[in-house]
């Protein structure tokens, strides 16, 4: 779906309310509740980021460019992980160029330890990291990921950085967003965030959808696959999910498994093929064989597909 123009996205994405940002969302393939349409109104009208937790695979991350192409605005995308700290995030300098430059201008007789100094420390040597291209790009939507996976201190860098959408960079200055970005943090709940920054954002849990919605979700993302089989699919997953598993699978889980049925030819689903293809939706050995003593036939049954 195309987005009103650059210019105007940042205000005319929600001004027709919860409804319709709900109705540009789904025409993106992104089906969204009404909870989370509501929540994804007021980070755009609030200018407030958007903290989405839930377990693996039930859409999270999937938002951030859903809601990157309804505001026809670039998406900037920082994966976090163990260690990451603010250089990787924020900007580093071009080492390398920086080098070459000087031995350019060594041969070349250039004279002036301050000139070349300045030269040496502009912005064409400056590396933007995410959140300093996040903060330099209007409109734009960034995509803080897996949030949880990074340490306190970074922690502590990142509510910093969302308070005032301000970046200091000691050689060239304070650089300062025009207007803030749209900001979605993500987390898995591998561990707690602090309160802090929690409260600095809107707040969204993610819950694995209902039969219903999970099948519009699978029949829109996979439209190739027979009616019958995304039921099906969708009804075994849902079952599953009421087990007691290692990890119990995501919607992405569902979209996957029904695009393997499909490469495979199958219209529909019984259980010698879904014991076969179960390391589509589960990854965990323990789970395969909880799930192969379940009667499928009785799943299929009590959904009627």
């Amino acid at each position: 779906m195309t987005g009103p123009a650059a210019g105007a996205s940042a205000t005319a994405g929600p001004q027709g309310g919860p409804a319709e940002l709900r109705a540009r969302l789904e025409a993106t393939g992104y089906l969204v509740d009404e909870g989370l349409a509501i929540a994804c109104f007021l980070a755009l009208r609030l200018h407030r980021p958007l903290f989405c937790e839930g377990d693996a695979g039930v859409g999270k991350t999937a938002l951030a460019p859903a809601l990157a192409d309804v505001l026809d605005a670039p998406l900037i995308r920082l994966q976090c992980y163990g260690g990451i700290d603010a250089s990787q995030a924020l900007y580093d300098w071009d080492f390398p160029r920086q080098l070459l430059h000087l031995r350019a201008a060594e041969a070349a007789g250039v004279a002036g330890a301050d000139r070349l100094e300045n030269e040496l420390y502009s912005r064409r040597f400056l590396i933007a990291r995410p959140l300093l291209r996040a903060v330099e790009t209007q409109p734009s939507v960034l995509l803080v990921d897996e949030v949880d996976r990074a340490d306190d201190e970074f922690e502590a860098f990142l509510l910093e950085l969302l308070s005032d959408y301000t970046v200091t960079v000691p050689e060239l200055g304070t650089l300062r967003a025009q207007s803030p970005p749209v900001v979605v943090l993500t987390s898995n709940r591998t561990r707690e965030v602090h309160d802090a920054l929690k409260r600095r954002c809107l707040y969204h849990w993610f819950d694995h959808p209902d039969f219903d919605r999970e099948l519009a979700i699978v029949r829109g993302r996979q439209p190739q696959v027979t009616a019958r089989l995304a039921a099906q699919v969708t009804a075994v997953v849902q079952r599953l999910r009421t087990e007691n598993l290692v990890k119990p699978p995501g919607v992405a889980e569902t979209i996957d498994w029904a695009e393997a049925l499909d490469a495979l030819g199958a219209t529909e689903l019984d259980a010698e093929l879904a014991f076969a293809t179960l390391g589509s939706v589960l990854k965990y050995h323990e789970d395969a064989d909880h799930a192969r003593s379940l009667d499928l036939s009785v799943v299929l049954a009590a959904r009627g597909v």
